[in-house]
């Protein structure tokens, strides 16, 4: 009396089915069970992907910070889409020419969105031509000419 849900001894399989059709009604489940966030992701999933710079590009930052974000649009090798990355550290923009390959993943905001006050950007590049950005930037390794 009052419980809508089966009681008693041959009441697994019933229990069962119902938690695996109430399950669809929370939405990380869905977009996970769906692959969409997968089918959405330029990576495919992937943690990082090789691409070709096509051009630099400065994006705004959000308010209240004041500064031109600098990025790279990079054409991704593995499927052909384009997206937008950025370049952490200072002069990172003088050793990332055109036509270079970069190594980019994920720049780390939740839910793998953009992070901080750079807008519509959701990655970085860390490798450039195959040495680390990071040593390019510091100057410890030279970039190699291709």
């Amino acid at each position: 009396m009052g419980s809508k849900s089966p009681r008693g001894e041959l009441a697994a399989r019933k229990l069962a089915e119902k938690r695996r059709k109430f399950r669809w009604s929370s939405r990380y489940y869905k977009r996970r069970m769906l692959g969409l966030d997968v089918k959405a992701d330029p990576l495919e999933g992937a943690p990082m992907a090789r691409g070709i710079v096509l051009e630099k590009v400065g994006v705004e930052s959000k308010q209240p910070n004041s500064a031109i974000r600098k990025c790279v649009r990079t054409q991704l090798i593995k499927n052909g889409r384009v997206i937008t990355a950025f370049l952490p550290g200072d002069g990172a923009l003088n050793v990332v020419d055109e036509h270079d390959e970069v190594l980019v993943e994920g720049i780390g905001g939740s839910r793998g969105r953009s992070m901080g006050d750079i807008p519509g950007v959701r990655w970085k590049v860390i490798m450039v031509n195959g040495v680390s950005l990071k040593e390019l930037v510091l100057g410890r390794k030279q970039k190699p000419m291709r």
